[in-house]
């Protein structure tokens, strides 16, 4: 039998029973509508926590006291004191895969302008830091090495900072600020970089020569970060590794001691995350498999009711010439075609759950045909596995037994 005339025989079958076959389908229907949208919703969030690393400095290495030194209680990292000026220009003397370096030293407070005050952190910085941020400005100047050297009061503010500090169309600039009642003035605002990672907002802070933060608020001639650049995206660890080796020497640190500091790269960072976000997804994305076994489960149930509702038309169509494989056909097939169907349903009601989600809920996602695609090779299988016993047993029923079935 022609394979259009078993497809044309299935498609009336269930169109002879339809809300039984749409009920039957909505397991495949919810299955594949929740995969969808989880993997959606797994897939943004990777790319958005990815965006977000790598706005922060795609190239960008950290490198952090560490409070790991044995022989000693545990300390927090701030409280370490082990990265120094000499560090510095050993690196700047040795670097080979790192283009750019700054240190970093930091100060949380208060800020106030006239009437106006907020809460936020003064970071100490050399203007190399901009650079190893991609970080531009959206008014003003930035500060220079000379404003380093000479430890002068001037700042450039995040977005955060201007909006609650300043009246609605004031950029601030010329203005003076006090930070721990030190006068500063602002040079510039910076351009907003919105959110990191971890939820931190990086327009809330104000940016000063590190040297003027050193010496006039935090008192330390301590680096409590050292930001550096590879010189490109393939370099990062050869960068990482010469700056662990040049740490180590200039820290006198003997072979097997361990070190006392971290280095840290936006890969890492970045893998971290994503393996974080990977298993969450796969694990949402099981839960929601469940569902399609529990549909396919259905399918199976009412292939066998149909095989026992129609055995006297069975019978009749062996009588008439129809093979064991036609009839295996026939019922495979329209076990196929409810999978399918209700798959086609899913997919529309997923990628919609999808948008909604984006829409109402403002969570990153992201469709991929990958997972369309899969889908429906979940339903295809699912229609095929759960529907071959039924069409089997249809298969080898007697045609003479058949026809006498009440």
């Amino acid at each position: 039998m022609k394979i259009s005339n078993l497809l044309r025989i299935a498609w009336k079958a269930i169109q002879r029973n339809s809300m039984r076959a749409f009920l039957t389908m909505l397991g495949i229907i919810i299955g594949v509508a929740a995969v969808i949208a989880m993997i959606s919703i797994g897939q943004g969030s990777k790319q958005s926590i990815q965006s977000q690393i790598s706005g922060m400095g795609s190239n960008m290495i950290t490198i952090r006291p560490s409070s790991n030194v044995m022989g000693g209680p545990r300390m927090d990292n701030t409280s370490v004191q082990t990265l120094t000026e000499q560090d510095l220009i050993a690196l700047q003397k040795q670097m080979v895969f790192i283009n750019a370096l700054s240190p970093s030293v930091f100060s949380r407070g208060q800020v106030i302008n006239g009437p106006y005050n907020w809460s936020t952190t003064m970071q100490g910085v050399n203007p190399e830091y901009f650079t190893i941020r991609g970080w531009a400005l959206k008014d003003g100047v930035l500060f220079t090495k000379q404003d380093v050297k000479l430890a002068a009061k001037v700042c450039l503010i995040g977005q955060t900072v201007q909006h609650n500090l300043f009246s609605d169309g004031e950029d601030g600039i010329g203005k003076s600020i006090r930070f721990k009642k030190i006068p500063f003035k602002i040079i510039g605002v910076m351009s907003k970089k919105g959110e990191n990672a971890f939820g931190q907002d990086q327009d809330d802070v104000i940016l000063a020569p590190i040297s003027t933060v050193q010496k006039r608020i935090l008192s330390t001639i301590y680096y409590q970060t050292i930001f550096a650049s590879a010189v490109n995206e393939n370099a990062i660890e050869n960068a990482a590794t010469e700056i662990q080796q040049i740490l180590r020497t200039s820290h006198k640190l003997q072979k097997g001691t361990d070190d006392d500091f971290t280095v840290r790269t936006q890969a890492e960072l970045i893998n971290t995350f994503s393996a974080t976000s990977r298993t969450l997804t796969i694990l949402l994305t099981v839960i929601a498999g469940i569902s399609l076994i529990v549909g396919g489960i259905g399918i199976m149930n009412i292939m066998y009711v149909s095989v026992t509702e129609r055995t006297k038309e069975i019978g009749l169509r062996m009588s008439l010439g129809a093979r064991g494989i036609d009839i295996l056909l026939q019922f495979l097939i329209e076990a196929v075609m409810i999978s399918i169907t209700g798959g086609i349903i899913g997919v529309v009601l997923g990628i919609t759950a999808t948008k909604l989600v984006t829409y109402f809920m403002h969570w990153p996602t992201l469709i991929t045909q990958s997972s369309i695609l899969v889908s429906f090779l979940v339903c295809f299988v699912t229609g095929v596995f759960f529907g071959y016993y039924p069409a089997l047993k249809a298969s080898k029923l007697n045609p003479i037994e058949a026809l006498r079935y009440e």
